[in-house]
């Protein structure tokens, strides 16, 4: 008899309890966890898709620029009166620049010469950039001294916001920056093509500045690639060192042990930390020049250290112990099974270790403040050596700023942050995926 048909021989009251409700809270807590982890999912996702739509909302519109587009006339009544350009060079550099400017747009608008109420309304609508540009072109090729040329000047900043959409024009005139005059001025200008949005090169290639329209990342890009290499060369150089002696050289004792605790607790070291480091030992200590590349990538090395370190040793960990048998039982040096075998083999994990460090140090911004690198930088650094600034410092700056056009800025700058980042982990996983082997 089975056991089935025992149990449906014995009385009601002597059958064993069925199984089924167990079964059904088991299943009801399978199906409550896998709920719990899709909304956790959903919840981190839709905070993501928030902060990203809120960056790119207010990012995309820094990568075009308000530009005006005006027949200067390099007037000499204007620039040299006196003819004295040949024997005093110095007279094109303070000439009154902005006068041509002017003059190119009263001529351009109409305005009466003798409007005077009317033409002080004109300040502020082109960047106060306009005349350097101006100096520039003059000082590059004189020739243009009493031709008439057009001219792409940038906007002020307040212009560009009002083209763009960005201001509110139903406030009141009075709690406005642009007013009502300029407003009728630009849409005259954008009808007859002068006043167009061009694609902003500026952001790539400008450095600090007072003006947002004139402010970009060029130097701070610079500086960032500076402090890259530099933790590339040592992070990556003496943490694979470092790693190769713990995993295959030291004996396993207290001090290696000690020594494994310490860098597993480096790498959950706040990153201001390593900036305290690197303002107590390289500046104040060792006299380095503050605000330098030099000084800023040394301490992101120190801070990128431990994570290269534990990725090295988790990739030579998974290299097969048959590997390194088969290698030293061919007569190979335990040096040549390491550098021959093994760490050809673990390379793949190295190099996606040393690409996440790389990306952690290039997002940082605390240790870089303790160090100066949040200085006011317009020039683009030749050497490490030299003050720079990094992109999230550039970041940090701007979002400090109290006009509005610096916002858009600083979003933008975000954007390219997030791209540069993005692209670090994808080349990441595209390395682990193609050099990836399992054994």
């Amino acid at each position: 008899m089975t056991a089935a048909t025992f149990d449906t021989a014995l009385p009601t009251a002597a059958r064993p309890p069925r199984r089924d409700i167990g079964i059904k809270r088991r299943y009801a807590a399978e199906a409550r966890f896998k709920a719990y982890g899709i909304a956790a999912i959903t919840f981190g996702l839709v905070f993501l898709a928030i902060m990203l739509t809120s960056i790119v909302g207010k990012g995309y519109t820094a990568f075009w620029q308000t530009n005006v587009t005006l027949p200067i006339t390099f007037d000499q009544s204007v620039i040299d009166p006196q003819n004295k350009r040949e024997s005093d060079p110095s007279v094109l550099v303070k000439a009154n620049y902005d006068k041509l400017a002017q003059n190119a747009l009263i001529a351009k608008l109409g305005i009466k010469p003798d409007d005077k109420p009317t033409i002080a309304k004109l300040k502020g609508f082109l960047s106060d950039s306009a005349r350097i540009q101006l100096r520039d072109e003059l000082m590059a090729n004189p020739t243009l001294m009493g031709q008439t040329v057009d001219v792409s000047m940038l906007a002020s900043a307040n212009v560009d916001s009002a083209f763009k959409g960005q201001v509110d024009l139903t406030v009141p005139e009075a709690r406005r920056k642009v007013k009502d005059q300029q407003i009728t001025w630009m849409n005259e200008l954008a009808k007859d093509g002068a006043l167009a949005e061009k694609f902003n090169t500026g952001l790539f290639t400008y450095g600090a500045s007072s003006r947002p329209e004139t402010s970009g990342i060029g130097v701070a890009i610079v500086g960032s690639l500076y402090m890259m290499v530099i933790v590339l060369v040592l992070a990556l150089l003496i943490g694979v060192a470092a790693s190769i002696y713990l995993e295959e050289f030291a004996a396993k004792n207290r001090l290696t042990d000690l020594i494994e605790v310490n860098i597993n607790n480096l790498a959950a070291v706040p990153s201001i930390v390593f900036g305290l480091l690197g303002l107590a030992v390289f500046i104040n200590f060792l006299g380095m020049p503050r605000s330098a590349a030099i000084v800023g990538g040394i301490t992101l090395s120190l801070m990128t250290l431990p994570t290269i370190i534990i990725a090295t040793r988790a990739a030579l960990a998974a290299v097969p112990p048959s590997i390194r048998q088969a290698a030293l039982g061919l007569g190979a040096s335990k040096m040549q099974m390491v550098f021959h075998h093994v760490l050809p083999l673990a390379m793949p994990g190295i190099l996606t270790g040393t690409i996440i460090g790389l990306a952690r140090a290039l997002g940082e911004t605390a240790p870089l403040l303790l160090i100066g690198m949040v200085a006011f930088v317009a020039n683009y650094p030749t050497t490490p050596f030299d003050p720079s600034t990094a992109l999230p410092v550039q970041i940090y700056m701007w979002a400090n700023e109290a006009e509005r056009a610096f916002v858009e800025r600083m979003s933008g700058a975000i954007i390219i942050l997030l791209v540069f980042l993005m692209a670090m982990n994808i080349t990441a996983i595209i390395l682990r995926r193609k050099f990836e082997r399992r054994w």
